[in-house]
């Protein structure tokens, strides 16, 4: 799904004395690289404050433990997207909220979490799914009506722009009152193990924020709140802060891709190719088709006969997950949802664009719909 081996040959060089540069130092934990990247980060996102962590998952965590929501607080977030983003409301005792999405962004939408609104509401975390953001203007308009704190979950569309009705435009990830991001290696912006990071505007918040991951400290073995340990490796960092360098043309690979793809297959009936919304542009962590009339197993099925990867993001909806049925009734039923976890399939893209890759790969999917 990601030609990682081939990003690093390119840049190898820069990768290698960046690391070989940290162990030689001695600085393996928050050495100078940390600090560096920190730095190139907030440049690249133009928010004030970054906090580096260990993972994306920490990073969410984090965040709700900074806002100091309390066990039984519910936090509304999207039924279709990645475990983690629920996992820690639970994890903290929080109470997570299952709400629809949008079926042609796949998002979160300010219209699907307003129902869901109650006494007991404090937070909402977009998931900026795929690589395009979440409809954020709105959902901001309606968390200050009933002031709830806004959690980005941006571990899929780091770079990605988001465009208010006014003109203005920022990152996604530094538009709520806290941004999430995860550095996993297939990431747009990847290191070479686990990482991620925090985003706010906030300096009271990025305080707290930095005393959290930091066991609770700000001062060395003085410790005003129950914390966690949660850094981002120096190694890490110092290959964050070279690859940062490159991630607006890794971002245009991937685009180069995507337009490749829907050329090739937008004449297909049984498909629907990704939707660009007119407030956000794409950075596509994840090229995910809509495949119509029950195909979609069929389709993974048969390229992989023909050794092309495929991935369905994702199978099964958070609502029916065992960890989660506490949390609805039992005949709880999301129609999007539920239909999106049966139809969705994401193709190969990545930043390593290769012509005949590209061509093999639409190609075998329409010699499978002329087959039908």
């Amino acid at each position: 799904m990601v030609d990682l081996q081939g990003q690093y040959s390119k840049i190898s060089n820069e990768i290698d004395e960046a690391v070989l540069s940290t162990i030689r130092s001695g600085s393996f934990i928050n050495g100078p690289s940390v600090l560096s990247f920190k730095k190139s980060l907030e440049d690249f996102l133009s928010v004030e404050h970054v906090i580096p962590c260990a993972n994306g998952t920490d990073a969410l965590q984090i965040a709700l433990m900074a806002l100091e929501l309390k066990p039984g607080d519910e936090v509304i977030v999207p039924s279709f997207t990645y475990v983690a983003t629920a996992e820690v409301i639970s994890l903290l005792g929080l109470i997570p909220i299952m709400a629809e999405v949008d079926e042609n962004t796949f998002n979160l939408t300010a219209a699907n979490i307003r129902p869901l609104i109650t006494d007991n509401t404090r937070a909402v975390v977009p998931v900026h799914l795929y690589g395009q953001s979440a409809d954020m203007e709105p959902i901001l308009e309606l968390a200050k009506e009933h002031h709830l704190f806004v959690i980005e979950d941006n571990a899929q569309a780091i770079g990605a722009t988001y465009r208010f009705s006014n003109g203005v435009e920022m990152k996604t990830g530094t538009i709520g009152h806290i941004g999430t991001t995860s550095f996993f290696p297939s990431k747009n912006l990847g290191c070479y193990g686990d990482g991620g990071a925090l985003m706010t505007r906030d300096s009271s918040l990025a305080s707290k924020i930095q005393m959290i991951a930091n066991h609770g400290q700000i001062k060395k073995y003085h410790h005003e709140v129950t914390g966690v340990n949660s850094r981002l490796d120096t190694i890490q960092a110092a290959i964050l802060d070279v690859k940062l360098r490159y991630l607006g043309e890794y971002i245009a690979s991937r685009n180069t891709m995507a337009s490749f793809y829907d050329n090739a297959l937008n004449g297909i009936q049984e498909l629907e190719i990704p939707m660009r919304a007119p407030y956000s542009d794409h950075v596509f962590h994840q090229y995910t088709l809509k495949v119509k009339n029950g195909q979609r197993d069929k389709l993974k099925a048969y390229l992989e006969e023909l050794s092309i990867p495929s991935m369905v993001y994702y199978p099964i909806p958070l609502y029916r997950q065992n960890a989660f049925k506490k949390y609805v009734a039992s005949d709880f039923h999301l129609s999007i949802t539920e239909k999106l976890c049966q139809s969705v399939l994401s193709l190969p893209i990545h930043t390593e664009a290769d012509y005949d890759e590209m061509a093999f790969i639409s190609d075998s999917v329409k010699r499978f719909f002329k087959s039908l």
